[in-house]
C-alpha cells in the first residue's frame, strides 16, 4: 500500500506545535502516511521558494505587501509540484489530529482540483498568535487545511513563477480555480478552535489563534487537547 502524503508547514518559531502535529497524525494512522517538513529555508536552497522578503521583526513579504504570520504562509501552494502526481494532505503546523486521516482522503474527489473547509468566518479577531494583527480576505482559512489533487490539470495553471510572484491573498483565494474546481470537505476537518463551537466529533484542532506552543499564552478553553497530544 503506498503511504498517504501529508505536507505539514514549518515554522522555526511554532517547532513544538510541527512536532504534535506529526506525532498525533502518525498515533492516529491506519495506515501508512509520508509527512514532509514545509522548511522555507530549505525550499530555498533548491530554489524553489524566492519570494523577495525583509525580515526585520516578522517577516515582511514585498510582493504581497504585508506581513507574513508563518514562514509557510506561501510555500504550501507548492504541494501539487513537489507532489507531482496523486491526492495529498497539507496542513497548518498548528493543528491536532483527532481522527484518523484515512478517512479524510476517503473523501477525495477526482473531479476537483483541491477540498477544503468553507469557512465563512466573522471579522471578529483583531489578532491571532503572537499578537500578529488579523489580515482578513475572500476564503480566509480554506488554504489551512487542503487536500489537494496534484493530477488534477487545473493545478497546472498554477506555476513556480505564480507562487513566487503572485500576491499571498490571490494564491489563498485560489486565484487560478473555478469555483467549480474547489471541493468541500466536513467542517470538522478543520475546526477553528477558540473561533467557533466544538464540532460533535472534530477531526482536526486547528488552533489558529495560538495554544500552549505561543510564548506567553494565557490559558483558554480547549487547551487540554493539544496538551494531552503533547504529552502522549
Amino acid at each position: 500500500m503506498n503511504p498517504e502524503h501529508v505536507f505539514i508547514g514549518f515554522d522555526h518559531r511554532e517547532a513544538d506545535a510541527y512536532r504534535v502535529a506529526e506525532s498525533s497524525l502518525r498515533r492516529r494512522s491506519s495506515t501508512p502516511v509520508r509527512v514532509t517538513p514545509l522548511n522555507a529555508e530549505m525550499l530555498a536552497v533548491y530554489g524553489l521558494l524566492r519570494r523577495p522578503q525583509d525580515r526585520r521583526g516578522n517577516t515582511y513579504d514585498i510582493r504581497s505587501n504585508a506581513n507574513q504570520a508563518t514562514d509557510f504562509a506561501i510555500s504550501r501552494f507548492l504541494v501539487p509540484m513537489l507532489c507531482q502526481s496523486g491526492f495529498a494532505l497539507f496542513v497548518d503546523c498548528d493543528v491536532v489530529f483527532l481522527a484518523d486521516m484515512a478517512d479524510l482522503f476517503a473523501l477525495a474527489d477526482p473531479d476537483k482540483a483541491v477540498m477544503v473547509v468553507k469557512h465563512q468566518q466573522p471579522e471578529t479577531e483583531k489578532t491571532k498568535m503572537d499578537g500578529q494583527e488579523q489580515t482578513f480576505y475572500p476564503r480566509k482559512n480554506w488554504s489551512s487545511v487542503m487536500l489537494w489533487n496534484c493530477d488534477h490539470p487545473a493545478n497546472h495553471r498554477l506555476s513556480l513563477q505564480d507562487v513566487n510572484e503572485r500576491p499571498g491573498r490571490d494564491l489563498h483565494r485560489f486565484y487560478w480555480l473555478n469555483d467549480s474546481e474547489i471541493g468541500e470537505l466536513p467542517a470538522e476537518f478543520n475546526w477553528l478552535v477558540n473561533v467557533q463551537p466544538k464540532p460533535v466529533t472534530p477531526k482536526i484542532a486547528h488552533f489558529t489563534l495560538g495554544g500552549p506552543f505561543t510564548p506567553g499564552w494565557k490559558p483558554q478553553e480547549h487547551d487540554e487537547l493539544w496538551l494531552e497530544a503533547a504529552n502522549s
